[in-house]
């Protein structure tokens, strides 16, 4: 929505009071802008504080969620959510690395249980190894979008992922199946046009 000058004069005219009135009502209603302001101009800690606390509640809620494996419905369900707080990480402190980061942070952490994964029948992991092979695929995006500064970091992710992949049978059959190179599981390898690629695999009916 863009503002006009008149409107956005009216406003300059408030008075003190008024504004801040005006800003409180909208921050009840806004819990994410609420949150980046206190991050932007009180919070005691940094990005990267606030990105290793995060890597710790994932670890800590995927530990939690191990026990529920076989019900794979409600495994995902929790992934889902636990992905979705990574995301207001990412809007809250503008983290574009952990963005990446903690995306394949996730995924590493959740292929941890593969000796439990490789049990299961493939009609029971085939919709949280296609969410996962998503993400993998936005990780190389958003990677060719960061500076080159981060990709030593962003490797160590992408060399886990790869021998976790390589190590369950049926996920690495699905990336495949999908598009997926596993030779792109290193940066140097995303090809440029990933972006595209991806369009394509979903317009051909692939990562669905």
């Amino acid at each position: 929505m863009e503002y006009s000058k008149e409107f956005k004069a009216a406003l300059s005219n408030f008075s003190s009071l008024e504004k801040d009135r005006l800003i409180f009502r909208l921050l009840k209603k806004d819990k994410l802008l609420s949150k980046k302001l206190y991050f932007e101009l009180i919070d005691p800690e940094n990005t990267d504080q606030k990105r290793g606390q995060m890597e710790e509640i994932i670890r800590e809620k995927l530990m939690l969620l191990s026990k529920y494996l076989l019900n794979h419905k409600y495994y995902l369900i929790h992934i889902r959510k636990i992905s979705s707080e990574i995301t207001e990480h990412v809007k809250v402190t503008t983290d574009k690395f952990g963005d990446v980061s903690l995306n394949l942070f996730l995924i590493n952490e959740i292929l941890e249980n593969n000796d439990k994964l490789n049990t299961l029948r493939f009609d029971q992991v085939y919709k949280l190894y296609l969410y996962l092979i998503n993400k993998i695929f936005k990780s190389f995006i958003l990677t060719k979008k960061l500076d080159e500064d981060y990709w030593m970091e962003i490797d160590e992710y992408l060399r886990d992922t790869q021998q976790k992949i390589e190590d369950n049978h049926y996920l690495k059959k699905l990336c495949i199946n999908n598009g997926l190179d596993l030779n792109w599981l290193s940066t140097e390898n995303i090809p440029d046009n990933i972006d595209q690629i991806a369009k394509d695999l979903k317009n051909q009916g692939f990562l669905k």
